[in-house]
């Protein structure tokens, strides 16, 4: 079986579509010894994907002529068909939100992951022009494809509810993560990490784009109320993270945070292994990478309530109403007077989190493929 794969955001994206573009790439190429083909619009030096220069299942393709080199959003949205018929592929996976127009009307069975449908539940956040081409892109490819993977039950839901599409051609196949978070780090990489940033003795962690969504400005007000505590963000952001670098200094807060961005998996992973808890409050996700990061390197999770956090975060993760200052200054006290619920946290989190090795989501994405063909 021949296996392609929109992967422009794996070559482009550093964050979370590319994250789940690599992951997908190198799990199922690892597990299985179909052959995958990658169509990007160009290459890249990319580090995290090393794993692909020594796996003979995988090829990469570009665009070959002047023509789609110059017009590439057009050869990934269209002209790409020849290329795809060409190489005799039996599925394409459009891995964020988009597949090739007129793919539907060629032999070739088609998959889109929608990750989420923020751009409805919160159209403020967006601009008009993005909202328009996002409900263009999205509805269409949920419309047009053969089968559509949903990275929670919250997205499920969403695709059903706005855009009406059947239950049955939702499938709900949950994300992963690196496998570097899923290995404890050796203590002197961990303490030259920590030289190399200023880390501090003990600290909470944010990690996350510094955007309003994802609601940093409300931790910054619990951290206030606890004069004692340190946090590491680990995150870039424009307008918004203006707005909290201005309410860190207004407040006299610098000497306590630490913001980093620009982070190596590695670094980012020795960063979570020491952490006393992940502060995850953000308003709204499609599924939540952080906090299985989190639970992976068996370290607490405080979240939001409702949505698909509790997808992520399972039984023994703390949740709280995002908004509330309060509840997440409490829920930070709770764990660090009692040892017992800690303890509880991180190792029923460990368990839980295991649901998503590589392993299981590889199986499992193959046996979609499979009912496919």
């Amino acid at each position: 079986m021949r296996i392609g794969f929109d992967a422009k955001r794996a070559f482009t994206n550093n964050t979370g579509l590319g994250n789940y573009s690599r992951d997908t790439i190198r799990i199922l190429s690892k597990s299985f010894k179909e052959d995958f083909y990658l169509y990007t619009p160009k290459k890249s030096d990319n580090q995290r994907l090393n794993f692909t220069k020594d796996r003979l299942n995988i090829h990469i393709r570009t665009p070959k002529n002047i023509f789609n080199r110059l017009l590439s959003s057009y050869w990934r949205s269209k002209t790409i068909l020849k290329d795809l018929i060409k190489d005799k592929i039996d599925i394409y996976h459009g891995l964020s939100h988009e597949i090739p127009i007129g793919i539907e009307q060629t032999n070739i069975k088609s998959v889109v992951t929608i990750h989420d449908l923020i751009y409805l539940r919160y159209p403020k956040l967006f601009s008009s022009i993005d909202r328009k081409i996002y409900d263009k892109k999205f509805r269409s490819a949920c419309i047009r494809a053969n089968s559509i993977i949903a990275v929670s039950e919250q997205t499920k839901q969403d695709i059903i509810s706005f855009f009406k599409i059947p239950e049955e051609k939702i499938q709900v196949i949950y994300q992963g993560c690196s496998t570097i978070f899923q290995q404890e780090i050796d203590k002197q990489e961990i303490h030259k990490v920590n030289e190399k940033y200023n880390v501090f003795n003990n600290f909470l962690i944010y990690v996350g784009t510094i955007e309003e969504r994802k609601n940093l400005l409300t931790l910054l007000q619990s951290l206030k109320q606890l004069p004692r505590h340190n946090l590491i963000i680990i995150g870039d952001g424009k307008k918004y993270k203006q707005e909290c670098m201005r309410y860190i200094k207004e407040n006299n807060l610098e000497q306590r945070i630490n913001v980093l961005s620009g982070l190596t998996l590695h670094e980012m992973a020795c960063m979570y292994q020491q952490a006393q808890i992940l502060i995850y409050p953000s308003l709204f996700e499609g599924f939540g990478i952080p906090i299985i990061e989190a639970l992976f390197s068996k370290t607490p999770v405080i979240t939001s309530k409702g949505g698909c956090f509790h997808e992520a975060g399972g039984p023994d993760s703390i949740y709280i109403d995002p908004k509330s200052s309060e509840e997440i200054v409490t829920a930070i006290k709770n764990i660090d007077k009692d040892k017992d619920l800690r303890e509880k946290m991180i190792n029923n989190g460990h368990n839980y989190v295991q649901k998503f090795t590589d392993e299981k989501i590889a199986t499992n994405l193959m046996k979609f493929y499979k009912s496919l063909i």
